[in-house]
């Protein structure tokens, strides 16, 4: 950045650079906002407006064991004295610290309407609310007068204000922050107390302990509500390590009389958002499992969240997996562990060393409550000696006080006193010189002789000091920590329905005509030839199966194309041309259709004899200009697409134009995903170039099962037994068919 020197003119102004200018101003404005308004500091763990607001409420004695005050007072005091601010932002922030559904700990205990989770925001105003600290914000204020931490004015300067609360734990993770400054931001998720506190204990007794021993202790975030976090544990582990990454929480639900009963919601989501959302899928028919919602939240059951099915046979985990995936009621959360540390600089910190900056924040505070303890205690065994001198000296004592005018010196000189210990005797009361009051003087010399040592001894010894940091750690660790709210469970992640999976299973029957036109009809036992076609349209092909199947229509140029069987036109009418739906090549048709689950299998090929196996799944595409599946040699067709049930025991039957007929094991046959596949039939390459022969038709049929054949209006059965005549290898020419069935027209399994 340039800088460029101000100056002065004539008139006795200065005159700055606008650039200059403008980019102090606005660095001076990113400071404040990252210093002193959005970023928590390490040491307690609060924004400057939240630590405001506790210290006032100390101010005021609104301890734990104080009455309600009206929030209003506590807010006046706070902008009046401390924070020369809009007073709405102020009472917002102290009822984000009053919400138990938003603080883990909440530092402040209020009585009135302050907000619901499902509408954070609808707490009443401060003129009718009430509120005092709760018995946590000890944590931050114990040691507060006991000369811990560093004070400065206010800012007006009539009043001083703690730079920091002297914190016993670290507050920073247990009840979290978030805050967008000028250029970063900070998200921390609250933490529990015990874990937190045992992991502090760890790192205390083990400073080389690494990010992963930490977390044998702190196994997760632990928010207010009591969600599960699914967050697997190796993300976790990598959050902690870099101070950045992301938690997911999804709701708890259970069955119950075969309803879904939603028990716990993820960290700030509303129920009522959650019902909303549920309810629009419903709407929008994308639902058609779920016949009903309820709320039957109450005092008792703060969430309850009925979810109703149409039938036993709903696949409740399907539904909530899906639920899951589509609605708040799995939600993510950003963790960016900015905080301000002991250098007052914000930076990114990994959980050891945010951990490892606040036992250094609290060793100091320590030494600086011991230190000033022991100061005290020095003074107060420096009066004792004055007292016990005087209180042995007594007689002597009271004459030069009723004989001096000024008997401060001469008491001073007289016996070797400081000023402070003549002062104390001159302070005395008469009910205090009873002979008694010696032996008062040499007790409390005593107890505070061991106390100065015991001082000096801790203060002397690293190892007694991390003696005494973990002791009071554990101490508060018992008093205010609680059991974990948010269990952290290994789940699958989340699934939303595809579109087959919301449309109900029935049987259905897809029938394609020769010029391209489909249509679906409910049930197998239509007769796809005796519909009606359009005037020069004809049967071409019909698949069998299921209304949440995808129909594959199989085109003369090899390509695949997909469409939904529930929303093909019905059987009722005519069908739509499948050119209005698809982009098929100009001047190409439509060999056939096929329906079926993507794991099945079936047959195609080409005229010239040749084909594979695939699944369908190798067919499935979104592409309304399809897929290549099936080389096309030059002057060949495609021939009807077929279902293969079982590829390892059914038989492959091919018969040519001829009247040839081959029958071999479709396990000979590759099973590929696209391509020209391999030799079926053999047809010589002459008569295949001159168009004399081709292969009529093939189809896959069980063992077990007979072959029908059709030519023209007459039909012949073979039998399983006399398929074995016609059986050979793959390849090759097969065996004449009787006189009068050589010209196939279908083929069928019987």
């Amino acid at each position: 950045m340039t800088t460029s020197t101000s100056v002065t003119d004539a008139e006795g102004y200065e005159r700055v650079p606008l650039k200059a200018f403008t980019e102090k101003a606005y660095l001076d404005y990113s400071m404040y906002v990252i210093l002193d308004r959005a970023l928590p500091h390490v040491g307690d763990g609060l924004k400057p407006v939240q630590r405001r607001i506790v210290y006032a409420m100390s101010e005021l004695g609104l301890d734990a064991a104080a009455k309600y005050k009206k929030s209003a007072r506590t807010v006046g005091d706070v902008i009046g004295k401390f924070h020369p601010h809009g007073d709405g932002a102020c009472y917002e922030a102290m009822v984000l610290m009053a919400q138990p559904f938003a603080y883990r700990y909440p530092l402040i205990d209020g009585q009135g309407n302050w907000g619901s989770a499902d509408d954070p925001k609808s707490f009443a105003a401060m003129r009718y609310t009430e509120a005092r600290l709760a018995p946590y914000a000890d944590v931050l204020l114990a040691e507060l007068g006991a000369g811990t931490v560093d004070w400065v004015p206010n800012f007006d300067g009539t009043l001083d204000e703690p730079v920091m609360l002297p914190a016993r734990l670290p507050n920073v993770l247990l009840n979290g922050a978030t805050g967008i400054a000028v250029g970063m931001a900070t998200d921390i998720p609250p933490h529990n107390l015990r874990e937190v506190a045992s992991a502090c204990v760890r790192l205390l007794e083990e400073p080389r302990a690494t990010v992963e021993q930490l977390c044998e202790h702190i196994l997760g975030p632990d928010f207010p509500t009591e969600a599960e976090i699914v967050t697997p544990r190796e993300e976790l582990l990598a959050l902690y390590r870099s101070g950045v990454g992301s938690v997911r929480a999804r709701a708890r639900y259970e069955r119950e009389n075969g309803d879904i009963v939603i028990t716990a919601l993820p960290f700030q989501v509303s129920g009522s958002r959650v019902l909303e959302q549920i309810a629009g899928q419903m709407q929008a028919r994308k639902l058609p499992m779920v016949e009903d919602l309820r709320d039957e939240s109450d005092h008792e059951n703060p969430t309850r969240l009925v979810i109703v099915p149409r039938s036993a046979r709903v696949d409740a985990d399907a539904l909530m997996a899906h639920l899951f995936a589509t609605t708040d009621l799995e939600r993510s959360y950003r963790v960016q562990l900015n905080v301000i540390g002991l250098d007052a600089r914000p930076h990114v910190r990994d959980l050891r060393t945010l951990l490892a900056e606040w036992l250094e924040f609290r060793t100091a505070t320590v030494r600086r409550r011991l230190e000033y303890r022991l100061e005290k205690v020095r003074r107060r065994l420096h009066i004792l000696e004055g007292l016990l001198t005087a209180f042995l000296n007594i007689d002597e004592v009271i004459a030069i006080i009723r004989r001096e005018d000024r008997p401060k010196p001469v008491l001073m000189e007289r016996f070797g006193l400081s000023d402070v210990q003549a002062e104390a005797i001159l302070e005395l009361k008469l009910r205090h010189l009873a002979r008694l009051e010696e032996q008062r003087i040499r007790g409390e010399q005593r107890e505070l002789d061991a106390e100065r040592d015991g001082l000096e001894k801790t203060l002397a010894s690293s190892r007694r000091l991390k003696t005494l940091i973990r002791k009071e750690i554990l101490a508060d660790a018992e008093r205010y920590g609680d059991a974990r709210r948010s269990p952290i469970v290994a789940r699958a992640a989340a699934r939303a329905f595809d579109e087959a999976d919301l449309v109900p299973s029935e049987a259905v029957t897809v029938i394609l005509s020769e010029r391209g036109w489909v249509r679906a009809a409910k049930g197998h036992d239509i007769d796809p030839a005796a519909l009606s076609y359009r005037s020069g349209d004809g049967f071409r092909s019909a698949a069998r199966g299921r209304s949440n199947q995808s129909a594959v229509f199989l085109g003369s140029t090899g390509r695949s194309f997909v469409l939904p069987a529930h929303a093909l036109p019905s059987a009722r009418g005519q069908g739509e041309p499948l050119s209005g739906r698809l982009n098929p090549p100009d001047g190409s048709t439509f060999a056939g259709v096929l329906l079926g689950e993507p794991e099945e299998h079936c047959l195609l090929a080409t005229d010239a004899g040749y084909g594979f196996i695939a699944r369908i799944a190798d067919l499935l595409t979104r592409n309304r200009a399809g897929k290549a599946v099936l080389s096309v040699p030059k002057g060949a067709s495609v021939l009807e697409p077929r279902p293969v049930a079982d590829p390892g025991s059914a038989l492959i039957a091919a018969v040519s134009s001829t009247g040839h007929l081959l029958v071999f094991p479709a396990a000979e046959l590759p099973h590929m995903g696209k391509g020209k596949g391999s030799k079926i039939l053999d047809i010589p390459a002459a008569k295949r170039a001159a168009g004399e022969e081709r292969m009529a038709g093939v189809i896959a049929i069980a063992p077990d099962r007979a072959l029908v054949l059709t030519c023209g209006r007459r039909s012949l059965t073979l039998k399983p037994a006399d398929l074995e005549h016609y059986r050979g290898e793959r390849g090759r020419r097969g065996r004449k068919l009787p006189r009068g069935f050589q010209r196939v027209d279908g083929l069928a399994a019987g």
